[in-house]
C-alpha cells in the first residue's frame, strides 16, 4: 500500500469540521469522500461487507486530511439493522447529542435495479424503512438518500409517496389500494431527482437519484438550490486513463515487448480518442456504467455484454479485470492484461478514476474484492456536489439563527 501523506490542509483538517454526518452503507467510501470534500466530518461509517470496513479504516489511518476522523469517527462493521447510535457512536457520543447535521446513505440498489429484478419494498435488501427510522432516532438537519436511477420508474411511484409521506407528512396508496395517511416526521423533502455523474466531471455514463431533504426548522424560509454540473464537457475515458495506460505500457517500451507495447498504446489510444471525437455533443467518449456484481457471481468484469461493446469502442476489453502494474510483471499476464483483441484490461485503479475517486485512496482485499467496491460506488465528485449544496442550507439557517441572538 502506498503511504500518502498529504500535507495540504493538514490543520484545517484536524480542527473541528463546522457540520457533522453519518453514514450507513458506506461502501468503499465514496459518497464519504465526497461529504468529507463539502466539509462535513464523520461521526462514524456504517458498512456490512468487511473488505469495504478495512479500506475505510485503512484510509482514514493513513491520510492525513481524514486527522480529525481518526479521533473522532467510528467504522462500524455490521448490518445496519443493528446500528443503534447511542450504543455504537463512541468516539463522538458528545458531539452527537449536540445534533447531528447530515444523515446519509446510499441504500442498497438492487431492490430498485434492473438487474435486481426491482422488487421493491419487497426485497429483503431494500433498507428505506431502516434509513426512516433511523431519521426519527437522530432527527439530523439534512438527509440525502442516494439510490439507483430504477426507483424514480412509475412503478415505484407508490413507494416513493410513501417514503416522502414518512418525512414530510401525507398520503400515499397502501398494498390493498387503500389511502393511507402519514403524519411525518417534521421534514421537507426539497428535491428528489436524478443526478448525472459525467456531468461532474466523471468520466462515466452513471445516473443516480438523490433524495435531499430537511428538518422543517431548518429550511423554513430558505430555499435549497439542487447542484449545477461543473464540467460543460465530459471527461472523456481518452482523457481520464493516458496517464494510467502510459504507466502500464511504458513498463515495457524498452526489452523484449518494446515494439508490441508501443503499438499496443498507440491503438488503445487511437480508439479511444475517435470514440471520443465520434460523439462528441452526444455525451462524449465516456464508459459505460461500471457494476460491482454480487458475491453469488464469480471473477469480476465490466459489466453485461452490451456494457462490454461499449468498453470494446473505447479500445478496452471489458472481459475481466487486470492485474495491477507489479503483480502484471511478476505473474507475467501481458498476453491476457495489455495485448488482449479487445485492447487492454482495467486495473483497479483505472476502474477507481472511471468512479471519480482521488488516487491515493487505497482499497483493501483481493482483485474481485476491490473491483466489487469500486464498481458499486457512489462518485465522489458527485457526493462533494450534493454535500456542498446542502452545507449552503445549514450555513444559512446557522446564520439566521445568529441573528436572532
Amino acid at each position: 500500500m502506498t503511504r500518502t501523506k498529504e500535507s495540504e490542509g493538514v490543520n484545517e483538517a484536524q480542527a473541528r469540521p463546522e457540520f457533522t454526518s453519518i453514514e450507513i452503507c458506506a461502501g468503499a467510501g465514496g459518497q464519504a469522500i465526497g461529504l468529507h470534500q463539502a466539509g462535513f466530518g464523520h461521526l462514524a461509517l456504517v458498512e456490512i461487507d468487511q473488505h469495504a470496513v478495512e479500506t475505510l479504516t485503512l484510509n482514514i489511518e493513513d491520510h492525513e486530511v481524514w486527522a480529525w476522523e481518526r479521533e473522532h469517527c467510528d467504522v462500524l462493521s455490521g448490518d445496519v439493522k443493528e446500528f443503534n447510535p447511542d450504543r455504537d457512536v463512541r468516539k463522538s457520543a458528545d458531539l452527537l447529542k449536540q445534533g447531528l447535521d447530515l444523515l446519509a446513505g446510499g441504500v442498497p440498489c438492487p431492490p430498485f435495479s434492473h438487474a435486481g429484478k426491482q422488487l421493491g419494498k419487497d426485497d429483503e435488501r431494500d433498507l428505506f424503512p431502516r434509513m426512516l427510522e433511523l431519521v426519527d432516532t437522530l432527527k439530523p438537519r439534512a438527509v440525502m438518500i442516494e439510490n439507483v436511477r430504477g426507483i424514480m420508474d412509475p412503478k415505484f411511484s407508490d413507494y416513493r409517496d410513501q417514503i416522502m409521506a414518512r418525512l414530510q407528512g401525507g398520503t400515499y396508496r397502501g398494498d390493498d389500494g387503500q389511502m393511507v395517511s402519514d403524519e411525518g416526521l417534521g421534514y421537507t423533502v426539497c428535491k428528489w431527482d436524478i443526478l448525472e455523474a459525467s456531468d461532474f466531471g466523471v468520466p462515466q455514463l452513471r445516473p443516480r437519484a438523490i433524495l435531499v431533504a430537511f428538518r422543517e426548522d431548518v429550511i423554513k424560509d430558505l430555499k435549497y438550490e439542487w447542484p449545477t454540473a461543473t464540467h460543460e464537457d465530459p471527461v472523456s475515458v481518452a482523457d481520464a486513463l493516458e496517464p494510467s495506460m502510459r504507466q502500464r505500457y511504458g513498463r515495457y517500451f524498452e526489452g523484449a515487448y518494446s515494439e508490441r507495447a508501443r503499438e499496443a498504446f498507440d491503438r488503445w489510444l487511437k480508439k479511444a480518442r475517435s470514440r471520443d471525437a465520434e460523439l462528441k455533443g452526444k455525451g462524449g467518449g465516456i464508459a459505460p456504467t461500471l457494476v460491482g456484481g454480487s458475491k453469488k457471481h464469480g471473477g469480476a468484469d465490466l459489466g453485461p455484454s452490451r456494457a462490454k461493446a461499449a468498453w470494446k469502442q473505447l479500445g478496452v476489453s471489458g472481459m475481466g479485470v487486470a492485474n495491477d502494474i507489479a503483480t502484471c510483471e511478476k505473474r507475467g499476464t501481458e498476453d491476457r492484461d495489455l495485448f488482449g483483441p479487445d485492447g487492454p484490461m482495467l486495473t483497479v485503479r483505472q476502474a477507481a478514476t472511471i468512479q471519480g475517486f482521488p488516487m491515493e485512496w487505497d482499497f483493501a482485499g483481493g482483485k474481485t474484492a476491490q473491483y466489487r467496491q469500486v464498481g458499486n460506488a457512489f462518485p465522489p465528485p458527485v457526493a462533494k456536489a450534493v454535500g456542498k449544496s446542502i452545507i449552503d442550507v445549514l450555513k444559512a439557517a446557522q446564520e439566521r439563527e445568529q441573528k436572532k441572538h
